[in-house]
């Protein structure tokens, strides 16, 4: 493959990568006859990214004789390939070429003033992974530009982990999320809420709180909000996977991501998110590793179906969200202490818990004793 890219286009590549390096630390370049992918899987098999630029987006785009057939997909470190695109600003073009002999991916940084920086790195052949999810059978659609769902994401702060969704036909909320065992006393709780007419696109079918990480989530709208694009999001209830997509003429971005179990039903197993090898077929086929190799179910572990209704044949092979299956997470997804939380200020207990109607404010004994001794001396005396 052989790919030149000039002016933004090579910020724009750059800030994609630097987005994936959110999700995982392997890149994986595949190109194809519809464009160069970029995909990134994070470590849990939670999350899942791809970034497709299509042939115009480039100023040239070659495959190359030897690539006709597709069959070419490059696996780099992700700490290898993300320090060449941080410093930019000099850069006017950039040449990208894959040696399949040598398995070499060869980058060249064509700069101001006649400087070329040139970089050979070593790859690794791979399968291209793309993930089995269907968004167009998920009930809840919203769309909004990036710049609202990036406001709302900026006011919690970076070390938090995950943050809950929850929809409503009249509303529509971000709040953050905290394990059961977490001190109270030392966490803030932050919640807001939009409109349904700030959005461009809002179709709630079914009610649900889904939570999710938000560390891959920046990534992608730092990137949409850069080039002011909107965002979609699709999701269902909880326990299945929520995806956040940006779309463009040249440009295709996707952030697949898993969902808590919902603590009101647990007995409900949780539809995770399976990432299978990127075949011409349907994505709930599953090609086997190697022929006549017969695949073996772990145990505790349970065969679920895909969204689109095709059984799962062999999830040896598939790359399974195991945290979400795990006791202790559904020990994590079963707690939600935000039910039995009791306002340490006005002492406020919440509905649920029927202990009839809240104290809203006591006074000490101090501020009683005060009160007592100004109505003392307003009073006449006889």
């Amino acid at each position: 493959m052989n790919c030149v890219l000039e002016g933004n286009a090579v910020k724009a590549f750059g800030k994609a990568i630097h987005s994936l390096s959110r999700i995982g630390d392997e890149l994986c370049l595949d190109p194809m006859s519809k464009g160069l992918a970029l995909r990134s899987v994070n470590s849990a098999h939670s999350a899942y990214a791809c970034f497709l630029f299509s042939p115009m987006f480039f100023q040239k785009y070659n495959l190359g004789p030897e690539q006709g057939s597709e069959t070419v997909q490059c696996k780099l470190l992700m700490k290898s390939i993300l320090p060449l695109f941080r410093c930019l600003a000099t850069v006017e073009r950039c040449q990208i070429q894959i040696n399949t002999p040598n398995d070499r991916v060869k980058i060249q940084f064509f700069c101001r003033h006649g400087i070329t920086k040139t970089h050979d790195l070593c790859f690794e052949e791979s399968e291209a992974l793309q993930a089995a999810f269907a968004s167009h059978l998920c009930p809840n659609v919203l769309k909004a530009p990036a710049r609202v769902l990036g406001e709302m994401v900026m006011h919690f702060p970076v070390s938090q982990e995950e943050i809950t969704l929850s929809v409503t036909p009249l509303r529509v909320s971000l709040r953050n999320y905290f394990e059961g065992g977490n001190d109270h006393m030392k966490i803030m709780y932050t919640e807001m809420s939009l409109h349904p007419d700030e959005f461009d696109y809002f179709q709630i079918g079914v009610e649900s709180n889904i939570t999710f990480c938000l560390k891959e989530l920046r990534g992608l709208l730092s990137f949409a909000e850069s080039h002011c694009l909107p965002v979609s999001v699709h999701f269902g209830a909880a326990g299945k996977p929520v995806c956040f997509s940006v779309e463009d003429m040249i440009l295709e971005a996707t952030v697949v991501l898993s969902t808590l179990i919902d603590s009101e039903s647990p007995s409900q197993p949780a539809e995770t998110l399976t990432v299978a090898p990127r075949t011409p077929t349907r994505c709930a086929d599953v090609v086997p590793e190697s022929p006549g190799e017969a695949a073996t179910v772990p145990a505790g572990m349970e065969l679920v179906a895909s969204s689109q209704g095709s059984p799962i044949e062999d999830p040896a092979l598939l790359l399974l969200l195991h945290h979400l299956s795990e006791p202790h997470y559904q020990e994590r997804a079963n707690s939600t202490p935000a039910s039995s939380i009791c306002s340490l200020l006005f002492r406020a207990k919440s509905p649920e818990s029927g202990e009839g109607l809240p104290v809203l404010a006591c006074c000490s004994d101090e501020e009683e004793a005060e009160e007592e001794d100004v109505m003392m001396m307003r009073s006449p005396t006889l």
